[in-house]
């Protein structure tokens, strides 16, 4: 029997994937475990590998479609096996099978649907759901998986009691976001009492002209927007900044680097003492290594540390984890070999997960000072500018030159005061002045 390869989960927060390539073609032969597509998650651009070995029958996904978690992709024959006479038919009395699993909810739901017993030719995308049902129980399953919504706004629509059967989507193909749950009303009911879905939070849309572009947006760039506006709306920031002495920290870097360099060692950069400065710092100040949580404050025991890496896409903040364990060598190593995968789209979701500090370092850029939005669920992320010469006035009151850095702390006042805030930069002070403590 023909074999249907679906739309793996590849990601702990996956509800649909990009295809970005294939790497077979119809007819290939397949073993079980080759590479046959990359396919773009939420959070990384991944390898799909084969479920089952056999031949490439029909490709059901074009490059560049989107496609539901467990939606068909490819129908596979084994050795010998003959191609089923109507495909469209075998296709539309299969796809079933590849859906997501329903929940109880969903099951019972089932007995309302129309069973017209009709089937409809298959063109690559899964069918649409049936008619909702008036009865509450449709509202309700309506909250499993046939509801298109991101899982930021599935979490966020649990905490506050949100019936997502009663709103509109402004996402892709109707997909609920984490902004149309502002004005959606809570405790699950429809806030009129007449049953009419809320209506959500107006999208102010931009005029495009006929020569404009629309760019649309790739799962990365979803997540980046949905997280990034969830955090300045429902995080309360407060900024701090402070001027740090950055001479003592570039030479001691040249000495370090003059003195791996005749060994073949590595080669170090300021970001890399930046970061063994903020661990260290962290460990010190532990208020700031901690999350919101409802009615606690989590206060974690290792520093998992977030790096900020620009992509092509966007931004990934792959985990440096347990980091108060590594060397300045295991950090600098850490970070050159994400970086390079981050760029190849080669890290693996767990590699983004349990972060509980970030650090952005736009100094690379030549921009001075900055105040970056909080990565949640995290509770701080340190901002680190260029080091820039510049003329100071020294003890005796001469002007003389020198070299300056400004770094900032954006934090989540849930969680971290100002008065620990400022403890923290002064830790972090201390060390990029007088780097020889980083190693002690």
């Amino acid at each position: 029997m023909p074999k249907l390869i679906n739309m793996p989960k590849l990601s702990d927060t996956m509800t649909e994937g990009t295809l970005v390539k294939w790497h077979i073609k119809e007819g290939d032969s397949i073993e079980l475990g080759k590479v046959i597509a990359d396919v773009e998650t939420d959070k990384a651009t991944m390898e799909m590998e084969a479920f089952d070995g056999g031949t490439v029958h029909k490709i059901l996904i074009a490059e560049g479609s989107k496609v539901t978690l467990g939606g068909p992709m490819l129908v596979l024959l084994a050795d010998g096996e003959e191609a089923p006479a109507d495909l469209d038919s075998y296709l539309a009395e299969n796809a079933s099978a590849a859906a997501p699993k329903k929940d109880s909810k969903a099951k019972a739901q089932d007995k309302d649907k129309d069973t017209s017993g009709k089937k409809a030719a298959f063109s690559g995308v899964l069918p649409p759901s049936a008619p909702k049902a008036k009865s509450r129980a449709a509202a309700a399953s309506k909250n499993g998986v046939r509801v298109k919504a991101s899982p930021l706004a599935r979490k966020i629509a649990e905490s506050k009691g949100i019936d997502l059967s009663t709103l509109e989507g402004t996402g892709p193909g109707g997909r609920i976001l984490a902004a149309d749950l502002d004005n959606a009303p809570t405790g699950g009911g429809s806030g009129s009492g007449s049953g009419a879905p809320a209506k959500p939070a107006q999208t102010i849309r931009p005029v495009a002209g006929p020569d404009d572009q629309r760019i649309p947006l790739t799962g990365m760039r979803t997540i980046i927007a949905e997280r990034l506006y969830a955090s300045k709306t429902q995080i309360p920031h407060f900024y701090l900044n402070i001027e740090v002495d950055a001479a003592p920290l570039m030479a001691f870097r040249k000495h370090v680097n003059d003195s791996s360099e005749k060994l073949n060692g590595n080669k170090y950069s300021v970001n890399d003492f930046i970061l063994r400065a903020v661990i260290r710092s962290a460990v010190a100040v532990p208020a700031v290594n901690a999350s919101f949580d409802g009615d606690a404050i989590v206060q974690f025991k290792n520093v998992n540390l977030s790096v900020a890496i620009a992509v092509p896409d966007g931004l990934v903040t792959p985990v440096i984890r347990a980091a108060e364990t590594k060397t300045l060598l295991e950090i600098s190593q850490s970070v050159k070999d994400m970086a390079g995968r981050a760029k190849n789209k080669k890290l693996s979701p767990d590699e983004f997960a349990g972060g509980t500090i970030t650090v952005s370092n736009l100094g690379a850029y030549g921009i001075d000072t900055f105040s970056a939005i909080i990565n949640p669920p995290q509770a701080a992320i340190i901002s680190v500018g260029s080091v820039r010469n510049t003329p100071v006035v020294d003890e005796k009151g001469n002007i003389v030159a020198g070299q300056r850095m400004w770094i900032g702390i954006s934090a989540d006042h849930r969680v971290v005061d100002g008065a620990v805030a400022a403890t923290f930069l002064a830790e972090l002070r201390k060390l990029l002045e007088n780097p020889a403590l980083m190693l002690v």
